[in-house]
């Protein structure tokens, strides 16, 4: 099954890269270079063709080059289900950074129905450790791979919550100060929920059907809240003297957790070694992949920061397998080119170098 691809990319001024010019086929792309080269500001420019703050969250003036400080574009042409795309991404000296396809202004949330982006990096190895709130975001990614307009409720029950939470800070005791707001909070919190489970429905069956070299994760959802709209409204309106005392809202789907089991081992994520964690990471990311190659008639764009390196001769080449098997345009980056000998002709490859602040790209293969 075809997926996405990427025909030609251009970034101008753009982190390390003054100007990129990058034109490849349908294949997978293999880079690789020096640290510090900017093979990952690469694969961040990609994630801005989602929805979101890319894969590093970074702010559009953290982006732009320095010292010119100019401001940055990417472009780009798109092929997918829904024909080809000219895309551009402009950021002018730091501003908020304005999307155009085919030559119209859109929001961002438009990206999520043309093109489908999954990401693995390296800070997501700890994901099984730390905070919920990591695991969250990893959730909400995948949530969102499936359901663009997830996006724009996330942006609803945030901003509703932000305001709630200000008037329980400054003790406001008045109901009718808060009934909109929870109101809004429990129509896009409940929906949030619904699409989150939804997702994690869509990866278990991904997960059964496929042969893969990589171990399973059995997951669920954690989240001490009533699933339905008038229930949860009833429920913000019943907690808000705890609400108070606390100074910010303690139920909802801000506080739900990921919880994921080595399905072969019955152990619990967090428990496992950190090459079986970083197995099911790339697992999952694969099921993520398979199922929306079903769900959206294409795979989708995988970026894969330094993933080589952590997996041993054999999942690499399970891996690249799996990859050329789901028909995926995956950008991939490690030091040495030898990380992807098991690819062959599969793959094209881009050899990124630096030289006095200046990067140079060179495709091949």
């Amino acid at each position: 099954m075809p997926g996405l691809y990427l025909s030609d990319l251009t970034l101008s001024h753009y982190r390390s890269h003054k100007r990129a010019v990058i034109a490849v086929d349908s294949r997978p792309v293999a880079i690789h270079g020096n640290n510090g080269a900017g093979k990952t500001n690469i694969l961040e420019a990609l994630s801005l063709l989602s929805p979101g703050r890319g894969l590093r969250r970074a702010s559009a003036e953290d982006m732009t080059r320095r010292p010119e400080a100019l401001g940055w574009k990417i472009t780009c042409v798109l092929h997918g289900p829904t024909g080809l795309h000219e895309i551009e991404i402009v950021s002018e000296r730091g501003a908020a950074r304005q999307t155009r396809i085919d030559g119209k202004p859109t929001p961002q949330t438009a990206l999520g129905r043309i093109a489908r982006v999954l990401w693995l990096i390296p800070s997501m190895d700890r994901l099984w450790i730390e905070g919920a709130e990591g695991r969250r975001r990893f959730l909400d990614r995948m949530t969102l791979s499936f359901l663009p307009d997830h996006a724009e409720l996330s942006l609803t029950y945030e901003k509703a919550m932000r305001e709630r939470n200000r008037l329980l800070k400054d003790m406001v005791r008045e109901p009718s100060w808060y009934a909109a707001l929870e109101a809004s909070m429990a129509e896009a919190g409940a929906a949030i929920h619904h699409n989150r489970l939804q997702a994690l429905a869509a990866l278990a069956a991904a997960q059964d059907a496929a042969e893969t070299s990589f171990p399973t994760a059995t997951l669920s959802l954690e989240c001490d809240m009533p699933a339905d709209t008038a229930a949860l409204r009833d429920a913000y309106s019943a907690t808000r003297s705890r609400d108070l005392a606390a100074g910010r809202t303690l139920i909802g789907p801000h506080r739900a957790d990921l919880n994921a089991i080595y399905t072969a081992k019955g152990i619990a994520a967090r428990d496992c070694s950190t090459g079986e964690q970083k197995a099911l990471l790339v697992s999952l990311i694969l099921a993520n992949a398979r199922a929306l190659a079903a769900d959206f008639g294409a795979a989708p764009l995988l970026l894969l920061d330094e993933v080589a390196a952590h997996l041993d001769a054999g999942r690499r080449a399970a891996l690249y397998d799996e990859i050329s098997a789901l028909g995926a345009q995956a950008w991939m980056t490690g030091t040495e080119d030898g990380l992807f000998e098991a690819m062959g002709g599969r793959a094209q490859t881009l050899l990124v170098t630096e030289n006095e602040g200046l990067s140079a790209i060179r495709v091949s293969g």
